[in-house]
C-alpha cells in the first residue's frame, strides 16, 4: 500500500468508454489499499480546438485570455472521471488547479509551477476519497488561472507526486514506455526498462512526446520514480530513474527528432558586442524559448545570426526580431520551418570518444546535409531538411545499435 499519483493523457480519457477505463483501473488501486491521486488532460482534440476557435477570433490572442479558454478543457474530464467513479461506489472529488492550490508565476501560456499546497488534496485523501486533479493548470500570483504549456499535465503530476511525497508517479499514455526512437518512424524501435533522468531531459527536450521537460526536471530533484506506461494494458512500461552503472556501457541510448521547431535568419546585423544580447534579450522578454543559435563569421562590420524556436512561437517571435532588425539597420530577417532536429542521447557518452563524427559520418553518407549543430555532454543534435527526417532517425539507429539490447535496460 502507498501513495501513488497517476497521469492520464489526453488519448486515455478520449471518450466515455476510456474514462470508464481508467476509472476501473483507478478503482482497483484504491480497492488495493492505496491512495490516489489522478492528474488528467483535456480530452484527445479537446485542447486543438479551443486553440482553432482562439485563431478565428484573433490573429495574436490574448494569452491571459487564452488560459481562460485552455483552462476548460481539464475540468471537462476531471468531472467526468469523477462522476464515473462515484458511479462505480469509489468515492472520488475533482479539483481546478485554482482549487487544489498548484502555484505558479504570472507567465501565461507557459506558466512554471512554484509550489503545490496539499492541504486540501491531504484533506480529500484522509476522507477515502479519490482525488482527480485538473492537471495543465494552475494560479498565478496575482489570482489568475495560468496553463503550463504543451505536455502540462505531466509537471503537474510530477510535482503533485513531489509535494505529497509519492512512492511513485505513474504516466500513463498510448504507448507502452520509452523507445530507442519512434516506433512510428522505425519498426525496430525497442522499449527501454530503465532510463535515466539525464537522458530522458535530454530525449524530452530533443523532440521525444512521452514525457515534458519539466516533469522530468521536478522528478530528477525530487527523486520521484517515473513509470511510464500504457493505459490500454497492465504490462511494466519504463522506469524513469537514478542513472546507474550499466547505463554508461552503452555510447547512445535513443534518437529522437523535432519537426515542431522553425530556423529564424537574420542576416546583416553589426558586427560588435551587445547586439547578441540585445536581440535574445527581446526574445526572453516575451518568454520566447530559443534552441540552438549560430553567428557566422563576420564580413566587414556585419555578421549574421541564426537560431531556432518552436515554430507555435515563430509568428511571435518574427513580431519581436522585425522591430529590432530594423532599428538595427537590418537587411534580412528570414524563416525556415522546412527543419527538423535529429538527436542522439545517452549518458554513455561521457565515457565513449568519437560518437559526433560517427553521427556526421552516417549522416554524409546518406547525402544529408547538416545545417545547425549543438552538443551537451550527452547530446549531439543536428538541424537537417525535414524530408530526411526518416531516412536520418533510421540510419542512425542501426549505426549506434539500438535494435540490440541495452545492458539492464531492455524490455
Amino acid at each position: 500500500m502507498g501513495l501513488i499519483v497517476q497521469k492520464y493523457g489526453g488519448t486515455s480519457v478520449g471518450d466515455a468508454e476510456r474514462i470508464r477505463s481508467v476509472a476501473r483501473r483507478v478503482a482497483r488501486y484504491r480497492a488495493e489499499g492505496h491512495e490516489v491521486v489522478v492528474v488528467v488532460s483535456a480530452m484527445a482534440g479537446q485542447t486543438d480546438h479551443l486553440l482553432a476557435l482562439a485563431a478565428q477570433v484573433a490573429d495574436l490572442p490574448d494569452e491571459r485570455e487564452m488560459d481562460v479558454l485552455l483552462a476548460t478543457g481539464e475540468q471537462v474530464t476531471i468531472s467526468l472521471l469523477a462522476m464515473t467513479l462515484i458511479g462505480m461506489g469509489c468515492p472520488a472529488v475533482s479539483l481546478t488547479g485554482f482549487q487544489a492550490r498548484v502555484c505558479t508565476d504570472d507567465a501565461h501560456t507557459r506558466a512554471r509551477i512554484k509550489e503545490v499546497e496539499t492541504e486540501r488534496i491531504r484533506t480529500a485523501l484522509g476522507d477515502g476519497r479519490v482525488v482527480v486533479l485538473a492537471g495543465f493548470q494552475g494560479i498565478s500570483p496575482s489570482g489568475d488561472l495560468t496553463t503550463l504549456g504543451r505536455g502540462g499535465s505531466d509537471t503537474s503530476a510530477v510535482a503533485v507526486a513531489a509535494a505529497l511525497g509519492a512512492d511513485a508517479c505513474e504516466i500513463y499514455t498510448d504507448v507502452d514506455g520509452v523507445y530507442t526512437t519512434d516506433p512510428n518512424v522505425y519498426d525496430r524501435a525497442r522499449k527501454l526498462e530503465r532510463v535515466s533522468y539525464d537522458e530522458m531531459l535530454e530525449l524530452a527536450s530533443v523532440g521525444a512526446k512521452v514525457l515534458q521537460i519539466r516533469s522530468v526536471e521536478f522528478a530528477k530533484k525530487y527523486g520521484v520514480p517515473i513509470h511510464v506506461r500504457s493505459s490500454f494494458s497492465d504490462a511494466e512500461g519504463t522506469w524513469v530513474v537514478e542513472e546507474d552503472e550499466s547505463m554508461e556501457q552503452v555510447a547512445v541510448a535513443g534518437v529522437a527528432y523535432d519537426r515542431n521547431e522553425a530556423k529564424v535568419s537574420v542576416r546583416g546585423v553589426p558586427d560588435r558586442p551587445g547586439i547578441a544580447a540585445r536581440i535574445f534579450g527581446a526574445l526572453a522578454e516575451k518568454n520566447i524559448v530559443v534552441d540552438m543559435i549560430v553567428q557566422d563569421v563576420g564580413e566587414g562590420d556585419r555578421t549574421s545570426m541564426t537560431f531556432t524556436v518552436p515554430q507555435a512561437d515563430l509568428k511571435r517571435a518574427l513580431s519581436v526580431i522585425e522591430p529590432v532588425a530594423e532599428d538595427l539597420g537590418t537587411a534580412e530577417v528570414s524563416a525556415d520551418t522546412g527543419i527538423t532536429k535529429v538527436s542522439i542521447v545517452g549518458v554513455g557518452m561521457r565515457s565513449h570518444a568519437g560518437v559526433a563524427a560517427r553521427m556526421f559520418e552516417v549522416l554524409a553518407r546518406e547525402g544529408i546535409n547538416v545545417l545547425m549543430i549543438s552538443t551537451s555532454e550527452i547530446k549531439v543534435s543536428c538541424v537537417i531538411a525535414e524530408k530526411y527526417t526518416e531516412l536520418a532517425v533510421r540510419v542512425l539507429h542501426d549505426a549506434f545499435g539500438l535494435g540490440g539490447e541495452r545492458p539492464g535496460g531492455s524490455a
